[in-house]
């Protein structure tokens, strides 16, 4: 009887453990899926057969308001089924039906800034730019909108509930009104949110740089808002006027430390104040530590800036030392550095020459049976893959090159973490031909090209990179949100590996304003049929801006 109770209680557990799997969630809560912002998107049905057969779905409605140059993410666990999160720059945010596109809710949070508002940018309206994150665990949106608001153009960081687009008592923050840092105050007439937010440890992170053309005196900033306390604001910013930080993947972290990459600055006499750099920032966020190049100088005099590519953390097994971040600059070098000891100004880990100029975009990194890679889109038209070698010290060396145009960022599927990586690009912008494009990530062979007449978007905007998730890939454009199936039934994904986190001494968060935050205009979510027409906005006097430091107008990322 005993043994006939043991073997029935093995079997209980065994169905329970499948049940569990059968049941695993999936979600993409931020840029590039994971913190170490790789880009890797681990599902089954994503084997290199059935990507070759890739399709869009028709069905799916996918309407929206706006133009868009945010990721979008994909959100299951609520009572509304799954759901993709998108935003705009109309300053609309939509949770969308994932199978069938329609709208759940939808929220419109006030006038976004039309550009002849601004001193300069390429950008029109601005409202959401950067990708928001979301906290499974308070199911709630962290993103910023930039509004007009009592006549003001000011940055908000804001706090929805994602099952419903309610804002959150106490929300949204004024990022004017809180954020300081060594005496320098916030400006969100010179501030641009153009990076994907991060969450680690109970606090949002955000990312600032310039508006394109370098105009007004900004600085990079990242803004740390503590999710269960917004009067506790905690800031960094670079010293000089400059040194924004413009890369779409924003903050990226390993668990405990925080890594942006900075551009040029001005005006610094030849001392080292922010700009040119990889920084490493702790809980709060509190500056830890940075690297810049020997010749960060003169990449500022020539506009090659090192901060043209956001940071990307990457674990080499096997490399001494092992556990990196990456930097790709204007310069044409990819840079590697050790992250637990990044060590002033000085020479990286390793560097190569990787040819093209590299800007605004994310790259990705991935693991496969042939070892670690890297792999981004240029200036040049190119997809370009690089190995990092398990060597004390690891090295850069090619792997292969694709001809392909447009502006976007790659990302990654693999059917299990090492096995048929294919790195996948959205040839975005009308430099593009605004489809998608699937390559072997070990060869570079062509495995999906683009589909047929039914494949083709409209709208693609530049930097911008897609998702996958239930053997589909979603990508968001002006006023849609594409949805592209695999053949076949929808697998359940194993969950996506992330870096591992470095034990690193954190700092203790410290208020830097308890400003209570001024509530921005919101409306009531409401279940919508449909996504309405994004109002056209209020033409606003033209603001005249501060002198401009001493360079002359440059192009940025």
């Amino acid at each position: 009887m005993r043994r006939f109770i043991f073997i029935i209680t093995i079997f209980v557990v065994a169905l329970c453990g499948v049940a569990a799997r059968a049941g695993t969630l999936v979600n993409v809560t931020q840029e590039h899926n994971n913190p170490s912002r790789d880009g890797v998107y681990i599902d089954s049905a994503f084997t290199p057969e059935a990507a070759a057969n890739l399709a869009r779905d028709l069905n799916f409605n996918g309407t929206i308001s706006g133009n868009v140059y945010a990721q979008p993410l994909y959100i299951e666990g609520g009572s509304n089924g799954p759901m993709i999160i998108a935003v705009t720059e109309s300053n609309n945010i939509y949770a969308l039906n994932a199978t069938t596109g329609t709208v759940i809710w939808q929220r419109n949070l006030g006038e976004p800034v039309p550009l002849s508002s601004l001193p300069c940018g390429n950008i029109d309206p601005v409202g959401i730019t950067g990708t928001p994150v979301v906290d499974l665990t308070s199911r709630r949106l962290f993103f910023d909108a930039l509004l007009v608001n009592g006549g003001i153009i000011k940055h908000f960081i804001y706090s929805l509930d994602v099952d419903t687009g309610v804002t959150t008592l106490g929300w949204p923050v004024d990022v004017n009104a809180t954020a300081t840092y060594n005496g320098i105050n916030f400006a969100s007439l010179a501030q641009e949110e153009r990076g994907g937010f991060a969450f680690v440890n109970g606090v949002a992170y955000a990312s600032y740089s310039g508006y394109f053309g370098d105009c007004n005196v900004y600085h990079g900033w990242v803004v740390g808002v503590d999710i269960n306390n917004p009067s506790t604001v905690g800031a960094w910013a670079t010293t000089a006027i400059g040194g924004g930080i413009w890369g779409h993947g924003g903050v990226a972290n390993d668990g405990t430390n925080m890594f942006v990459v900075t551009g040029n600055t001005f005006n610094t006499g030849g001392n080292w104040m922010g700009g040119e750099a990889i920084i490493r920032l702790q809980a709060g966020p509190l500056f830890s530590d940075f690297w810049a190049p020997t010749n960060w100088f003169s990449l500022d005099g020539s506009d090659t800036d090192l901060g043209g590519v956001s940071a990307t953390v990457i674990d080499v097994p096997g490399a001494t030392p092992s556990q990196l971040v990456l930097a790709l600059g204007k310069d044409s070098n990819a840079y590697l550095v050790d992250r637990n000891n990044l060590g002033g100004v000085g020479m990286p880990v390793t560097q190569a020459n990787v040819s093209g100029t590299n800007r605004g975009t994310s790259a990705v990194t991935y693991h496969t049976s042939q070892g670690t890679y890297i792999a981004f889109h240029n200036d040049v038209g190119t997809i370009r893959a690089y190995k990092v070698t398990a060597t004390n010290p690891p090295t850069i060396t090619f792997a292969w090159s694709m001809n392909q145009t447009g502006r976007g960022s790659p990302w990654v599927t693999t059917t299990d973490g090492t096995n048929n990586a294919i790195v996948w690009y959205a040839a975005t912008t009308s430099s593009g031909d605004q489809r998608l494009h699937g390559y072997d990530g070990d060869t570079g062979a062509v495995i999906y090209a683009g589909g047929g007449a039914n494949e083709l978007m409209t709208g693609t905007r530049q930097w911008n990179t897609g998702i996958a998730a239930r053997g589909r890939i979603y990508f968001g454009a002006d006023n849609k949100v594409y949805a592209f199936n695999l053949p076949g039934g929808t697998p359940t994904p194993t969950p996506t590996a992330t870096a591992t986190p470095t034990a690193t001494a954190t700092a203790t968060l410290t208020p830097i304003s308890t400003t209570t935050p001024t509530s921005s205009p919101t409306s009531t979510p409401t279940a919508m049929p449909s996504a309405t027409a994004r109002p056209t906005p209020t033409a606003r006097p033209a603001v005249t801006p501060r002198p401009r430091p001493t360079p002359a107008p440059r192009p940025t990322p």
